[in-house]
């Protein structure tokens, strides 16, 4: 069965659709909850202020009563769950179930906490009694349960809404899911035919200038350059195809004389812009690494700093017990587009040939070992490349 990798690409587009679209779905989802929520709220604690004041309207009924008929008893209050009291015209207090610090004159019904008010004027003052106030415990049952049922359909939505983005944000990425797809398809299909007349070149440069003594020197050695930066590119685009299935046989490497044959191998182009090679190479430092892998992070460092040097510019390889540094006189880079020249297909100088792979391969390169990489530069003075490991 083949497994479907996501390019980071595609998982950059797909990520930033959903965050937009669940971020206004929800957005929009919890502005309407708190709405429907608000309302709700007040309507329950209108149906138990509407309580209150039914309760106030049987005390007051029984105060008529009282009042036509004296001498009856009172039952007070009405209600065993709900607090009452009776002032005067004056405000002052003359019964009740409770007594109260500070009352609301001013307001019919309040709220106080979790208690509930209702503030009612008695007219005509039966008994003495002007004005009847009403009080009860707000009950959270309601509340408790209309908050429940939002939360589960809210979570209810988010589950669905996250599905259904996910659905059309698979939908958003196909049309460039295809195109990767297609151009994955051409490159592969090129670097299969580059691979054979490649080899063949190189390999028969090697044969003519070990057994015969030719002339046109001057123009193999322009034929050998074109071969190897071929070369160069297509295990580079041969490695970001099978980049996701790459199998690494891990050993114990000789970094300092790999660097030296990368160096030799890298002569000719070295030769070919006249620049000044200072090296400082540690012996027999040895790096549990990949041998392919350690050849692609050498060879895209040393032809970054070549490809990028300045005429008969300096080259400076230093290799230390944790550490490799390439350091050139080239053209150097500017600070704001440091970050994104580490993104494929990115370059910051688009007068020099390339695709704008290499320093995105030796990201992944890194990131699989855990790797340190940095770059400082000086605009048009030096460019220094820095990788560093634990022992």
């Amino acid at each position: 069965m083949q497994v479907i990798v996501m390019l980071s690409s595609e998982k950059r587009s797909l990520f930033r659709f959903l965050g937009i679209y669940l971020s206004s779905t929800f957005a929009l989802f919890f502005l309407a909850t708190f709405i429907f929520y608000s309302f709700q709220k007040h309507q329950i604690i209108d149906m138990q202020n509407n309580k209150l004041s039914i309760e106030a309207e049987h005390i007051v009924q029984d105060l008529r009563k009282l009042h036509e008929n004296f001498g009856e008893p009172l039952l007070y209050p009405k209600h065993s769950a709900m607090d009452s009291a009776i002032y005067n015209l004056d405000k002052t207090y003359i019964f009740g179930t409770f007594k109260p610090q500070e009352i609301q004159w001013d307001k019919e019904y309040y709220r106080e906490g979790n208690t509930l008010f209702y503030l009612r004027s008695v007219r005509p003052y039966y008994l003495g009694a002007s004005f009847l106030l009403v009080s009860q415990t707000l009950n959270h049952k309601p509340l408790n349960a209309l908050f429940k049922m939002l939360a589960l359909f809210l979570l209810i939505a988010g589950a669905f809404f996250t599905l259904l983005g996910l659905f059309l944000g698979k939908l958003f990425i196909a049309p460039m899911k295809d195109s990767i797809q297609q151009m994955n398809k051409f490159i592969e299909d090129t670097t299969h035919e580059l691979n054979t007349p490649i080899s063949t070149i190189l390999t028969n440069i090697e044969l003519l200038d070990t057994i015969h003594d030719c002339k046109g020197k001057q123009e193999m050695r322009r034929i050998e350059i074109a071969s190897k930066t071929l070369s160069r590119l297509y295990e580079d685009l041969t490695y970001l195809k099978l980049n996701h299935n790459y199998h690494r046989e891990i050993v114990a490497l000789n970094l300092s004389k790999l660097v030296e044959e990368r160096l030799e191998f890298f002569s000719t182009l070295i030769e070919s812009k006249k620049l000044k090679l200072v090296t400082n190479l540690n012996q027999n430092i040895i790096l549990e690494i990949d041998k392919n892998d350690a050849i692609r992070l050498i060879d895209n460092v040393l032809s970054n700093a070549i490809k990028y040097n300045k005429k008969s510019g300096d080259l400076i390889v230093h290799i230390y017990q944790n550490s490799l540094e390439v350091k050139n006189s080239g053209l150097g880079i500017k600070k704001e587009e440091i970050s994104l020249i580490q993104k494929r297909f990115k370059r910051a100088n688009n007068s020099e040939g390339g695709f704008g792979i290499g320093l995105d391969i030796i990201g992944q390169v890194i990131d699989a070992y855990g790797f340190d990489f940095n770059i400082t530069s000086n605009y048009n003075y030096y460019t220094e490349v820095t990788i560093t490991w634990k022992d």
